[in-house]
């Protein structure tokens, strides 16, 4: 990735978003024995090669999205892609939404965020995302359509 596209992206993307930021300490996460039920069906949809990988958590204020985000998060962040690799977790990029924070408060910095989580995870995407913005710098813009930086960085 050349040092001027990944420096803007670095910029861009949001670090206090990511599941184990210092911002969001102490880290909410499920007690133990807690959530079981949900978090095995979710731990098998995620073992599943043959069903999408990508979980929405939504809910009211208060229910503990992000507890469970964060167990879910941890665990495939232990988990390698495969066991030949040493570099690369399962876990490909996490974004912790904030009405605390204001690039965290709207999906303006979403997809650019997970497209450098990603870049630093799997090393092999970087060039792809290098390519993507190389092509069209105003994707790192967070008022850009959100379909196109998604379609751009990550189809």
């Amino acid at each position: 990735m050349s040092e001027g596209t990944w420096e803007r992206l670095s910029q861009v993307a949001v670090k206090g978003a990511e599941h184990d930021s210092r911002e969001r300490h102490p880290h909410p996460k499920c007690l133990e024995g807690t959530r079981v039920v949900l978090l095995n069906h979710i731990y098998e949809s995620l073992d599943n090669k043959e069903t999408n990988r990508l979980i929405w958590l939504h809910g009211t204020a208060g229910v503990g999205k992000s507890a469970f985000a964060f167990t879910v998060a941890e665990r495939m962040r232990g988990l390698k892609v495969t066991e030949e690799t040493h570099i690369e977790t399962r876990l490909a990029g996490t974004f912790f939404f904030s009405r605390k924070h204001t690039k965290r408060r709207t999906a303006g910095y979403f997809f650019a965020t997970l497209a450098y989580q990603l870049a630093i995870n799997f090393p092999s995407v970087k060039t792809h995302v290098n390519k993507a913005i190389l092509e069209n710098p105003s994707l790192l813009d967070p008022d850009k359509s959100l379909r196109h930086q998604m379609e751009a960085l990550f189809l």
